[in-house]
């Protein structure tokens, strides 16, 4: 079929580029449109935000940024400044936003408001936008302030883990009860608080919580309640009553708790009894004394030169701090007088001298026997009597070492001594026990005629006219002591008693040697006292007398015959007149 010659001029080349041409004349239409909006967007709105713009509902909208930025500043709201509220663990508490380091950047909010975005799309849209749109604000964060906000607040809420725990005081039990420890992680609060600003300030804002560790307490209440119900109470109750045959003694709640252990094990607390400290406390110890008592040794005396039994002794009875223990522990747990009353199991001990075992032991003989005089006196008579109480009966076995001060204790109140006069520094003063070196000269004398073995003595520093020169001792507490070794070879037993003027002392035992003697030789080095004046309180008028050097030789004899002999040497410093100040006579007033 043949097709028409108009049809094929259109259909040709120049009919396509009709089409092309129209199609870039509407292409072109368009893109001056755009274009024209394009110019227009930006002629319309320039640097300036767009209208309907907000942050946190303030409308910055058609503002510049100076003013946007100064709108920002003088109305914001109040969640960008006011404290934010927080809570730690169960405790509330704030924090200034400012002090933390965390304010909203109003510059920096206006320049993210204004949007410098220039694409066609963005002004032209910017023409035809009849809504708002909102902006967040730009946060200034100065991570080293927001530590330190968070460390104060921790400061004040942080709490150390507190174990459970459970004591005794004046006969009550004292619990401590158990707390959980709580810390502040200061890494996660800081992000917390930074996550939630701006808008966790003001009123009726949900508070930021500061995340804690926590750390348990291994005693807990419930345990504390538990050893409270199961022991201290009953514990505390009342006095427990101990029994020795017919005999009885309490020990009060108070006494009990003072020696009460509370110990801590896997969670569960433990008591304990100290029963060696309770045992030593002076409320158990006396009352325990008087329950069972020590042995009693026997007393002795001399008739025709011959040892007899004046007393003969007896046993006692002692209770060990084991034996305490075992009868106190089990009544701690019960209540009531009926239920908290058990007896204690006592050990018999026995006495080493009795009328049986004093042949056997060798006392049979009086070794020797020494008697000091000495001007009668109140102090004299009481604290010479006092130490004498102490010595007597002391028994010393074979090789051991017999010791004054030990045996008698400090000179004081409470071991029934008083004030006298002593020698101290070279003069007479006022000293608690002045007079008992007469009883320690006494001994000296008894010790060195029986013939035994001196360890420690010395003698005053200046003669006393009383005491046998070179043959006479002085103690004192804590510096100087008598003591002797017991070298005889069989027990001895030290018989000494006191009147108001006079002080024996007597060993018993089996003499070693036939006889002792003592043979002076002549005071040498004699030196002449000079005169002194003394205005202290202690003072106490000193007559003269001269010093001087002697030599004492204690001569051994058996059958007659001197066997040994050994030397004594002492000095003597001279004895200065004193005069006490407080006595010297005063010129009379014109």
């Amino acid at each position: 079929m043949r097709r028409s010659t108009t049809d094929h001029a259109a259909a040709g080349p120049n009919g396509r580029r009709g089409h092309i041409r129209k199609a870039a004349l509407a292409t072109g239409a368009v893109a001056a449109v755009a274009g024209g909006l394009y110019v227009a967007g930006l002629v319309a709105t320039g640097d300036d935000i767009s209208e309907g713009t907000r942050v946190n509902g303030i409308d910055i909208g058609g503002l510049s940024r100076a003013e946007a930025a100064a709108r920002l500043a003088s109305a914001a709201p109040a969640a960008w400044k006011d404290p934010v509220p927080v809570t730690v663990g169960d405790a509330s508490a704030t924090v200034d936003p400012a002090d933390a380091g965390l304010t909203v950047d109003v510059a920096a909010t206006a320049d993210r408001a204004a949007d410098p975005s220039r694409d066609p799309f963005t002004v032209i849209g910017r023409l035809f936008s009849s809504g708002s749109r909102d902006v967040e604000p730009v946060v200034s964060y100065d991570d080293a302030k927001a530590r330190a906000a968070v460390t104060a607040t921790a400061k004040a809420h942080d709490r150390p883990v507190r174990e459970g725990a459970v004591a005794f005081k004046g006969g009550k039990p004292v619990v401590t009860e158990a707390q959980v420890g709580m810390k502040v992680d200061t890494e996660k609060a800081v992000e917390a608080l930074r996550a939630a600003y701006p808008g966790a300030g003001g009123s009726g804002a949900a508070p930021v919580v500061l995340p804690v560790s926590l750390t348990r307490p291994a005693v807990t209440s419930a345990e504390v309640t538990r050893f409270v119900k199961d022991f201290a109470s009953p514990a505390m109750s009342g006095p427990v009553t101990l029994t020795a045959g017919d005999k009885r003694f309490s020990i009060p709640a108070a006494t009990l708790g003072d020696h009460l252990d509370v110990t801590a094990r896997d969670g569960r607390l433990t008591p304990a009894l100290d029963a060696k400290a309770l045992m030593r406390d002076p409320d158990v110890a006396r009352p325990l004394h008087g329950l069972t008592g020590g042995p009693v040794e026997a007393r002795l005396g001399v008739r025709d030169g011959k040892v007899v039994v004046e007393q003969d002794g007896r046993p006692g009875r002692s209770v060990s701090a084991d034996a305490l223990g075992r009868a106190v522990e089990p009544l701690l747990t019960k209540e009531g007088a009926a239920a908290r009353t058990a007896p204690v199991a006592t050990t018999v001990t026995r006495p080493k001298l009795t009328a049986d075992s004093l042949a056997s032991l060798g006392i049979t003989e009086q070794m020797s026997t020494f008697t000091v005089d000495f001007p009668a006196a109140p102090y004299r008579i009481t604290n010479i009597g006092r130490a004498v109480e102490l010595i007597n009966g002391s028994v010393v076995q074979p090789g051991e070492v017999w010791s004054f001060n030990r045996t008698v204790g400090e000179r004081t109140e409470a071991n029934g001594f008083v004030d006298g006069t002593m020698i101290l520094d070279g003069q007479y003063q006022k000293a608690p026990g002045g007079g008992v070196s007469a009883v320690a000269t006494t001994v000296f004398n008894a010790l060195f005629f029986a013939g035994v073995k001196p360890v420690e003595y010395g003698a005053h520093s200046f003669y006393i006219e009383r005491y046998p020169a070179g043959r006479e001792a002085t103690v004192a507490w804590g510096s100087l002591d008598l003591k002797f070794r017991n070298d005889s070879g069989k027990p001895i037993y030290i018989k000494a008693s006191s009147t108001d003027s006079s002080v024996t002392v007597s060993f018993l035992g089996t003499k070693k040697y036939d006889s002792v003697e003592a043979v002076a030789g002549p005071r040498t080095n004699i030196t002449p006292p000079k005169e002194r004046r003394d205005p202290s309180e202690k003072c106490e008028v000193q007559d003269p007398l001269e010093g001087f050097d002697i030599k004492v030789d204690r001569v051994f004899k058996n059958g007659g015959t001197e066997v040994r002999r050994e030397t004594f040497s002492t000095h003597y410093t001279p004895r200065d007149k004193v005069v006490c100040e407080k006595d010297a006579p005063q010129p009379e007033k014109p």
